[in-house]
């Protein structure tokens, strides 16, 4: 099956290019998501006479997530979380944690756009981590993983006069 991409779709072509792939990849999943149309002779026209307004939407979409790259650069987040004498964590520190320490600095990251390329973070320290927002643009930002404290000793007992 042949269709016109509407959008950059990583390791599958750029805006405007005519591509062949599987007619259930197209079917299902490109041309119900609007990111690409058969590559019919009518469509191919109607693109064309799109192309501009189309172009136009996919600077600022890159725009903005070029704004989003540079909130995030050089961004420090630093997560509590429970673990062993050697430094092993009990559980594990996911994208979920990890875009819920960023949306507590303000910074709005959905779940999808964080990559842990090694999965889950399974021990304390620094990690680099890659944020995902544009085909063509992704952000590191840097995630402190430390052990929560040991429970707080109760309070010294004063003296009584």
């Amino acid at each position: 099956m042949e269709v016109i991409l509407l959008e950059k779709i990583h390791n599958l072509g750029k805006l405007g290019d005519k591509v062949r792939v599987r007619s259930g990849f197209g079917r299902n999943y490109l041309i119900p998501l609007k990111k690409a149309v058969p590559a019919t002779a009518d469509n191919i026209a109607k693109f064309e006479a799109q192309r501009a307004d189309l172009e136009k939407a996919h600077q600022d979409v890159l725009s903005a997530a070029e704004a989003r790259a540079a909130q995030l650069a050089d961004l420090e987040v630093t997560i509590a979380a429970k673990s062993g004498a050697e430094g092993r964590l009990y559980g594990s520190v996911g994208t979920g944690e990890i875009a819920d320490a960023l949306a507590a600095l303000g910074q709005t990251v959905e779940k999808r756009e964080v990559r842990l390329a090694n999965g889950p973070i399974r021990m304390l320290g620094r990690h680099s981590v890659d944020v995902h927002l544009h085909a063509d643009v992704n952000a590191t930002v840097t995630v402190v993983v430390v052990s929560e404290d040991a429970p707080a000793a109760p309070p010294a007992a004063a003296d009584e006069e």
